[in-house]
């Protein structure tokens, strides 16, 4: 496979957006964006080819040195893929694929540039997935904020000026702490390459600063993720995004900021993360609990699955924090699980949206009766978004689960209860729209159209399939996972603590130097994590305590 394939499937949206001035006609403009983004998706098929699913180092590279030159120096254009980003560059491919076919109906004025906005996004979005770069990260990562921002205040509901400003504010701030970040970390490590960050000697940035930069990246990606409390932005652009706008939100966004912290904060900075993990952990349990219980009180469709939302990327960034195999796999393979799920509840509510104008729970009853085959997909949905065995949303939650138990049986306990609650607010969902006698907008629906049962089919075969198969998807994630293990672990951390400042990646008598490395069979969870604070185990010294002694 040729160096730059990576590049040519990442800039493909942006190559196509000329191609969309060729013509007026409004049929041209939707048929092209479905063809550029339907390539995009067929360009990940070779990847899955010929991908070493075994190798946790980064594959297909394409590294052009001194890419933009400077005069301190240059940056380098530097991107590749690992299981991890394989996964959740596929994901959305997909997802921004049919997310275009259900825009041919949905999208009725100002359709060239609502195509051009989403080919942006996207192209932003498999940036960030891709980038080994840091900077260049950065740059993806704010690439698609302003066309996203356009897109809810433009073709949103009535109060889309609100929502997309909120979000505008809500991204900027954490950009800025971000930029802010990046800049202090390259004055002293000399790098903004992120696989030589996750081996550089921990001695390099003084305690006071290392902890700060901490804050200053996981602040920006809490915003994203989104964490509780800094989730408050999300209902409103939820409620107020037009239908493709919720699918990629819920679907792809949401995933960068927790892709972040796999990706930059716990490999640069594995220490104050061991010694902050209870604090993020409490507050990834407090956004499971508090987003389900809001979401049963819900009356706006679109609101009650943002809320549920909160609490599902709740449950991936629990299985992060705890460490554990089990949890760190289940939380990476949540996150591709809730892409598909969240997706196909958004499609659904935007097909009806379409039909009816309304989100308010209380307009529908009785589509059992007059959609028969809505009423399966939204059956379907539901039981993935509560975790029914068969479903892909099952294998994820429980595998967090049994790693959080592991971690901590408080939190197990907490986040336990969610799972309860999830059933009781879908249930409530469900019963809503399925049952009772169809009243005069739900009996008037029009019938699903080939295009939209193809769109509901694709995704709730793909929930369906990984949910009996889930070693499909966790085959490419172990090896991942495994990264994470590692880095974590009193080896890593002792070695990075006695590294040399200077040569470290050329110091090959040390075990870790790299992902491919970093991917070696860890040490048991006790072996890897030390006692002491932010364990739960008092009077015993921590990883880093240990690893700077």
């Amino acid at each position: 496979m040729p160096q730059y394939y990576l590049s040519i499937l990442l800039f493909l949206p942006v190559l196509g957006i000329p191609f969309l001035f060729l013509s007026k006609n409004e049929k041209w403009i939707r048929l092209w964006s479905a063809i550029v983004t339907l390539g995009v998706c067929a360009m990940t098929i070779p990847l899955f080819l010929e991908f070493l699913r075994g190798d946790s180092g980064f594959q297909f590279t394409h590294h052009i040195w001194n890419f933009l030159k400077l005069q301190s120096g240059g940056l380098d254009y530097h991107i590749a893929i690992d299981g991890f980003s394989l996964l959740l560059v596929t994901m959305s491919a997909l997802l921004f694929f049919l997310s275009v076919l259900s825009a041919f109906s949905n999208v009725k004025q100002r359709i060239r540039e609502f195509f051009i906005l989403l080919l942006l996004v996207e192209t932003g979005v498999i940036g960030v997935f891709l980038s080994v770069n840091l900077i260049q990260f950065y740059v993806f990562w704010e690439w698609m904020v302003l066309p996203f921002t356009l897109m809810v205040g433009i073709w949103g509901e009535q109060g889309r000026i609100k929502a997309a400003m909120k979000y505008l504010v809500f991204s900027f701030t954490g950009s800025v702490f971000m930029l802010a970040s990046i800049l202090v970390l390259y004055h002293y490590t000399r790098t903004f390459d992120l696989e030589e960050l996750a081996v550089v000697s921990l001695n390099l940035i003084p305690a006071n600063i290392k902890f700060w930069l901490f804050v200053g990246f996981s602040f920006a990606f809490a915003i994203k993720v989104p964490l509780f409390p800094f989730h408050t932005w999300m209902p409103d652009v939820h409620e107020e995004a037009p239908t493709v706008g919720s699918v990629d939100l819920a679907g792809i966004l949401l995933k960068i900021g927790l892709f972040a912290y796999v990706r930059v904060v716990i490999p640069i900075f594995p220490q104050v993360f061991l010694e902050y993990r209870n604090l993020l952990t409490a507050l990834a349990v407090a956004g499971i609990v508090y987003g389900a219980l809001v979401a049963l009180t819900q009356k706006n469709s679109k609101r009650l699955i943002a809320f549920s939302s909160l609490s599902h990327m709740g449950f991936c960034i629990l299985g992060i924090l705890t460490l554990t195999e089990e949890g760190v796999a289940g939380g990476m393979l949540q996150m591709v699980n809730h892409g598909f799920t969240s997706g196909l509840l958004f499609f659904i509510l935007g097909f009806l949206h379409e039909r009816t104008g309304t989100n308010e729970l209380k307009d529908y009853s009785g589509l059992a009766k007059s959609a028969p085959f809505l009423a399966v997909a939204i059956g379907l949905a539901a039981f993935a978004s509560a975790g029914l065995p068969g479903t892909n949303g099952f294998v994820g939650e429980f595998l967090v689960l049994i790693g959080t138990f592991k971690y901590s049986l408080i939190y197990g306990f907490l986040a336990g209860t969610a799972v309860i609650f999830a059933a009781g607010y879908m249930l409530y969902f469900a019963r809503n729209l399925l049952f009772g006698e169809p009243n005069s907008l739900s009996s008037g629906l029009s019938p699903m159209n080939v295009r939209e049962k193809f769109i509901i089919s694709i995704v709730a075969g793909i929930i369906i399939l990984t949910g009996i198969f889930p070693n499909i998807l966790l085959t490419y994630l172990k090896p991942s996972a495994r990264v994470v293990l590692n880095l974590t672990s009193k080896q890593a951390l002792q070695e990075r603590a006695f590294l040399e400042q200077e040569g470290t990646l050329k110091n090959t008598k040390k075990k870790f130097i790299n992902y491919r490395t970093l991917g070696t069979e860890p040490p048991s969870y006790e072996d890897r994590i030390s006692s002491g604070r932010g364990t739960g185990i008092p009077g015993k010294k921590t990883v880093s305590q240990e690893a700077e002694e």
